[in-house]
């Protein structure tokens, strides 16, 4: 009898384990009543007379450090360029802003507004054929938060914004907030990673990958590089996504050519010849002065002045409060007073630029429209400095014991010099020394983000909101490979960026965006010089645009890759010939420029 309970102890044991497994392996179900979204509504903005074909021939002024898009030496300007060619999970309309598809078809909310689900489009594919499924999203938190890709802003985020990634199965998927919050789907449309390509992770990531091209899934790859002198993206011809509504009649040249040209004014000559396709023209000295040339009074090259009304960078003076003379407010509050911004818009830059008053312009509510930076103001310079207990030296700088107020300026664009020579003879007024420093771009971003600057000149890129953790929060102070350039270390701004990341409410993060605003104001390790709430290039007459240029959020007419206002610009071979043949026989054509104010936001 004994020997029977055993038996069946053993079978209700064995019938136990096998029921625990079952439950512990079994899939996750899809709550019963989820509400299915998608978006094929919203007015397209590419044109149907556009034509595939053609290379674009474009310029970076330094080769990239690296082709990794995290980790050390991965956040230069060239990291767009690759970033652009790969697609989250849902996308924002460039005009309307709502939700559109991309690597998913359909999307929902969950009850508890932190989780959003997704249905993957079954033909989306890597660039080497490979199927992508809900495993590279679960396998995207894993990279993220990998201590090997040496990424702490990424390791950070990806584990204290995102708690989890739920597979239903292949083309099934949930992303789970830590937090639930009104702008969910700015933050739960996430990237793949491709799990086949890197699998696991090791301590040799940084070096193993440093130029390694990774399988992307947007319309465009990597297929050739020289360090030093180039990089070539090639369009995949049987892209997957080729045909779909926000896409369809886009990214239309068959080659786009990066090659680093070092100097602009080289820049400049190459385009006149046709080596380059397109050129900035933003700055004043090229829109009015030097676009008075043959390729343009011929008509072989047009104008363009297209308007946006998008968020502005904040582009401006950072202030390293780690160097002895910036830790003091009063010193900051000075060095601000002394920048005479004013004189630089309208002695150099024709008034044709903007004021900015802070870092957070163009945010709609969750701008603070109050703030106005600091003005040129010797009287209130000699205020602050006798306050902090300096005096005017012998040569008329201010000077505290053996202490002098000069300060290295360092920025990456010879174009800015003349900018800074008048910033630098009106601070002498002011009784403040700037000693420019012009270094390669890539070489100057790098010496910021390793926090040797005196004052970093340059300007960051935007988000759809505000992001204030990553600039100025103490997590990212005194340590290298951050955001936080002027190592801003402050408790109580620290508790209001805390509240912001995680507040429930929206009225609630308007407020604070606001108060974070006003706080990093006072601070003043921040001074703000221009915005450029438009675009201006010039391009030979064989592009073609759509007859509505660009949309409200272009920041760039003939930008080949940015998935939301990228590549509807295209090549025309009749064109070319027909300009060539003209050219050849010195054959004018009718100059164009063109304006465009559609986006221009009124007074």
């Amino acid at each position: 009898m004994q020997s029977f309970f055993i038996f069946l102890r053993i079978i209700f044991f064995g019938v136990f384990v096998f029921l625990f497994e079952s439950a512990a392996f079994a899939e996750p179900e899809l709550p019963k009543d989820i509400k299915w979204l998608t978006n094929a509504f919203d007015p397209l903005y590419a044109s149907s007379d556009s034509k595939k074909g053609g290379t674009m021939h474009s310029a970076i002024m330094s080769f990239p450090m690296t082709f990794r898009v995290v980790g050390p030496d991965s956040n230069g300007s060239f990291r767009s360029a690759i970033l652009d060619n790969q697609l989250s999970l849902i996308g924002i309309h460039p005009d309307t802003e709502n939700i559109i598809p991309e690597l998913a078809t359909h999307w929902a909310f969950g009850k508890d507004k932190k989780t959003m689900y997704f249905k993957l489009n079954k033909k989306a594919r890597w660039s080497d054929g490979k199927p992508v499924t809900a495993d590279d999203f679960s396998y995207t938190l894993a990279f993220m938060r990998s201590k090997h890709i040496i990424a702490p802003w990424y390791n950070d985020y990806y584990t204290k914004e995102i708690d989890k990634v739920i597979v239903y199965d292949d083309y099934t998927l949930a992303v789970v907030g830590t937090k639930a919050e009104p702008d969910l789907h700015l933050k739960l449309g996430i990237s793949p990673i491709p799990k086949h390509f890197f699998g696991e992770l090791g301590k040799d990531f940084v070096r193993k990958y440093n130029w390694k091209i990774v399988p992307n899934t947007g319309p465009y790859q990597i297929s050739d590089f020289k360090k030093g002198k180039y990089v070539k993206f090639k369009r995949k011809k049987d892209w997957w996504a080729k045909d779909l509504r926000y896409y369809k009649n886009r990214f239309n040249v068959d080659k786009v050519i990066f090659t680093v040209v070092r100097d602009y004014n080289i820049l400049w000559e190459y385009f006149k010849k046709g080596k380059l396709d397109v050129f900035s023209i933003t700055m004043p000295k090229y829109w009015h002065v030097k676009t008075k040339t043959d390729v343009v009074e011929k008509g072989y090259v047009h104008k363009i002045w297209f308007f946006n009304d998008t968020r502005q960078s904040a582009a401006g003076m950072w202030l390293n409060q780690d160097r002895e003379i910036f830790k003091d407010k009063n010193i900051r509050y000075a060095f601000a007073h002394a920048m005479n911004i004013g004189k630089i818009i309208d002695k150099v830059l024709r008034n044709d630029y903007f004021r900015l008053e802070q870092g957070y312009m163009g945010y709609g509510r969750y701008t603070n429209n109050s703030i106005k930076a600091r003005r040129f103001d010797l009287d209130k310079v000699d205020h602050y400095m006798k306050k902090a207990g300096w005096k005017r030296g012998s040569d008329g700088i201010w000077e505290k014991g053996k202490k002098r107020f000069s300060v290295e300026v360092t920025y990456g664009f010879e174009e800015h010099t003349p900018r800074l020579v008048v910033l630098k003879e009106e601070a002498k007024k002011a009784g403040v020394e700037l000693r420019l420093q012009k270094m390669d771009a890539a070489a100057a971003f790098k010496k910021f983000l390793e926090k040797k600057h005196d004052v970093a000149w340059m300007g960051w890129s935007t988000s759809i909101r505000p992001s204030y953790w990553q600039s100025y929060h103490s997590d990212n102070a005194h340590k290298t490979q951050t955001n936080n350039i002027t190592n801003t270390d402050d408790p109580e701004l620290d508790k209001m960026i805390d509240a912001y990341r995680t507040s429930l409410d929206e009225e609630e993060r308007i407020k604070l965006s606001g108060k974070i605003q006003e706080k990093i104001h006072e601070i003043g390790s921040f001074v703000p010089t221009f915005m450029v709430p438009y675009v201006r290039q010039a391009y030979w007459r064989w592009w073609r645009l759509p007859e509505n240029h660009g949309t409200k959020n272009s920041t760039g007419l003939f930008d080949p890759f940015n998935v939301s206002t990228g590549g509807l610009f295209w090549y025309d071979r009749d064109i070319f010939r027909q300009t060539k043949d003209a050219m050849k026989k010195r054959k004018k054509f009718s100059p164009v420029t063109i304006i465009d104010d559609t986006y221009k936001r009124k007074p």
